[in-house]
């Protein structure tokens, strides 16, 4: 979208999140995740309301969940109402602990406990309240993918024996 304010998205993936509650949903990714509303507007076909959030560097869209009307192949719907996601949202952050500890405070589930991962990053995922799965990362080593490779190896090793 080009509207003024937001900046340019060329070459950016920007995230479009479908959920049933438009409002606490912004309310809900201001108090986890620091978001700044950028614009809000109303649908054109329904009720429901679009905005758009600044995440960090990162521009997020949030809409409502529409039903297909009768003749239309599409529906917009939540993670809520089919019952599971397919995509994680990774956001790199300074510190992961911190932002996995703000996002369950405002509400989000801990889903997978932060931990230093084998491929250098410090890494927890959450569920929102509207079924979206976050990875909260925070970068602690660079490594050539060799390494990553070899890491992982003795990571699933370490699997095997427990």
């Amino acid at each position: 979208m080009s509207i003024k304010g937001v900046g340019p998205l060329r070459g950016r993936v920007v995230p479009h999140l479908v959920v049933r509650d438009v409002e606490e949903a912004v309310r809900f990714y201001q108090r986890a995740l620091g978001a700044e509303e950028l614009y809000r507007s109303r649908m054109p076909f329904s009720d429901g309301v679009h905005v758009q959030l600044r995440v960090r560097d990162a521009i997020v869209m949030v809409s409502a969940e529409r039903a297909a009307e009768p003749g239309e192949e599409r529906t917009l719907a939540s993670p809520e109402s089919l019952r599971g996601t397919s995509v994680v949202l990774t956001l790199f952050v300074d510190d992961a602990d911190a932002a996995y500890d703000r996002a369950v405070r405002a509400g989000a589930k801990p889903t997978l406990p932060v931990t230093d991962a084998f491929w250098g990053d410090r890494f927890g995922w959450v569920a929102d309240p509207f079924g979206h799965l976050w990875a909260l990362a925070a970068v602690k080593e660079e490594l050539e993918p060799a390494e990553v490779e070899r890491r992982k190896v003795e990571f699933v090793a370490r699997l095997s024996v427990e």
